[in-house]
Protein backbone atom coordinates (compact mmCIF):
# COMPACT_ATOMS: atom_id res chain seq x y z
CA UNK A 1 0.00 0.00 0.00
CA UNK A 2 1.24 3.48 -0.88
CA UNK A 3 0.47 6.54 1.23
CA UNK A 4 0.20 9.90 -0.48
CA UNK A 5 -0.94 13.47 -0.08
CA UNK A 6 -2.52 15.29 -2.97
CA UNK A 7 -3.25 18.98 -3.35
CA UNK A 8 -6.81 20.08 -4.10
CA UNK A 9 -7.76 23.21 -6.01
CA UNK A 10 -10.91 24.51 -7.70
CA UNK A 11 -12.34 27.88 -8.67
CA UNK A 12 -15.27 26.82 -10.87
CA UNK A 13 -18.15 25.84 -8.58
CA UNK A 14 -15.54 24.78 -6.01
CA UNK A 15 -17.89 23.64 -3.25
CA UNK A 16 -19.79 21.34 -5.62
CA UNK A 17 -16.71 20.04 -7.45
CA UNK A 18 -14.70 19.38 -4.30
CA UNK A 19 -17.67 17.51 -2.79
CA UNK A 20 -17.94 15.37 -5.96
CA UNK A 21 -14.18 14.76 -6.05
CA UNK A 22 -14.13 13.63 -2.40
CA UNK A 23 -17.04 11.27 -3.10
CA UNK A 24 -15.09 9.75 -6.01
CA UNK A 25 -11.96 9.32 -3.88
CA UNK A 26 -13.98 7.76 -1.05
CA UNK A 27 -15.53 5.27 -3.46
CA UNK A 28 -12.38 4.41 -5.41
CA UNK A 29 -9.47 4.90 -3.00
CA UNK A 30 -8.84 4.87 0.71
CA UNK A 31 -9.37 8.52 1.66
CA UNK A 32 -8.03 8.96 5.19
CA UNK A 33 -8.23 12.67 5.93
CA UNK A 34 -8.82 16.07 4.31
CA UNK A 35 -7.16 19.27 5.46
CA UNK A 36 -9.03 22.48 6.08
CA UNK A 37 -10.12 24.08 2.81
CA UNK A 38 -9.26 27.76 2.37
CA UNK A 39 -9.88 30.45 -0.23
CA UNK A 40 -6.79 31.76 -1.98
CA UNK A 41 -6.09 34.38 -4.62
CA UNK A 42 -5.23 33.07 -8.09
CA UNK A 43 -1.57 32.78 -9.05
CA UNK A 44 -0.47 33.91 -12.51
CA UNK A 45 -3.77 34.94 -14.09
CA UNK A 46 -5.34 37.18 -11.47
CA UNK A 47 -8.58 38.10 -13.28
CA UNK A 48 -10.56 35.02 -12.22
CA UNK A 49 -12.44 33.81 -9.13
CA UNK A 50 -10.56 32.87 -5.96
CA UNK A 51 -9.59 29.23 -5.53
CA UNK A 52 -10.57 26.84 -2.79
CA UNK A 53 -7.45 24.87 -1.84
CA UNK A 54 -6.52 22.09 0.52
CA UNK A 55 -4.99 18.62 0.59
CA UNK A 56 -6.03 15.02 1.12
CA UNK A 57 -4.27 12.03 2.64
CA UNK A 58 -4.90 8.72 0.85
CA UNK A 59 -3.73 5.13 0.62
CA UNK A 60 -3.63 3.38 -2.74
CA UNK A 61 -2.42 0.10 -4.19
CA UNK A 62 -1.72 1.85 -7.49
CA UNK A 63 1.87 2.52 -8.54
CA UNK A 64 2.88 6.18 -8.64
CA UNK A 65 2.57 6.76 -12.41
CA UNK A 66 -0.77 4.96 -12.56
CA UNK A 67 -2.01 6.97 -9.58
CA UNK A 68 -1.00 10.27 -11.22
CA UNK A 69 -2.90 9.23 -14.38
CA UNK A 70 -5.86 8.35 -12.13
CA UNK A 71 -5.82 11.89 -10.66
CA UNK A 72 -5.94 13.36 -14.20
CA UNK A 73 -8.88 11.05 -14.96
CA UNK A 74 -10.74 12.32 -11.87
CA UNK A 75 -10.10 15.91 -13.03
CA UNK A 76 -11.46 15.02 -16.48
CA UNK A 77 -14.57 13.38 -15.01
CA UNK A 78 -15.24 16.64 -13.17
CA UNK A 79 -15.05 18.65 -16.40
CA UNK A 80 -11.48 19.94 -16.39
CA UNK A 81 -10.91 21.87 -19.62
CA UNK A 82 -7.27 21.29 -20.55
CA UNK A 83 -7.44 23.84 -23.39
CA UNK A 84 -7.46 26.71 -20.87
CA UNK A 85 -4.18 28.38 -19.82
CA UNK A 86 -2.10 26.62 -17.15
CA UNK A 87 -2.98 29.09 -14.40
CA UNK A 88 -6.53 29.68 -15.63
CA UNK A 89 -9.82 28.69 -14.02
CA UNK A 90 -10.50 25.01 -13.43
CA UNK A 91 -13.16 22.73 -12.06
CA UNK A 92 -10.54 20.61 -10.34
CA UNK A 93 -6.77 20.50 -9.97
CA UNK A 94 -5.25 17.49 -8.22
CA UNK A 95 -1.49 17.10 -7.86
CA UNK A 96 0.66 14.57 -6.09
CA UNK A 97 2.59 16.36 -3.33
CA UNK A 98 3.91 13.55 -1.11
CA UNK A 99 4.41 9.88 -2.07
CA UNK A 100 5.39 7.44 0.69
CA UNK A 101 6.80 10.26 2.84
CA UNK A 102 8.85 11.72 -0.04
CA UNK A 103 8.10 15.23 -1.27
CA UNK A 104 7.13 15.26 -4.97
CA UNK A 105 6.05 18.87 -5.57
CA UNK A 106 8.39 21.83 -5.15
CA UNK A 107 5.34 24.13 -4.83
CA UNK A 108 5.35 22.96 -1.19
CA UNK A 109 8.20 25.46 -0.60
CA UNK A 110 6.64 28.45 -2.38
CA UNK A 111 2.92 28.20 -1.61
CA UNK A 112 2.19 28.79 2.04
CA UNK A 113 -1.39 27.49 1.78
CA UNK A 114 -0.12 24.20 0.33
CA UNK A 115 2.56 23.77 2.99
CA UNK A 116 0.02 24.41 5.77
CA UNK A 117 -2.51 21.95 4.29
CA UNK A 118 0.09 19.22 3.79
CA UNK A 119 1.55 19.76 7.26
CA UNK A 120 -1.95 19.58 8.75
CA UNK A 121 -2.13 16.03 7.38
CA UNK A 122 1.03 15.06 9.26
CA UNK A 123 3.84 15.63 6.76
CA UNK A 124 6.86 17.55 8.00
CA UNK A 125 10.17 18.11 6.24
Amino acid sequence: MNTCIISIGSNIHPDENIRKMLAILCAECCLLKVSDLIRTKPIGIEDQPDFVNGAALLKTELERGVFEAYLKDVEDRLGRDRSLPKFGPRTMDLDLVVWNDELQDEDYFTRDFLRKAVNQLGYRL
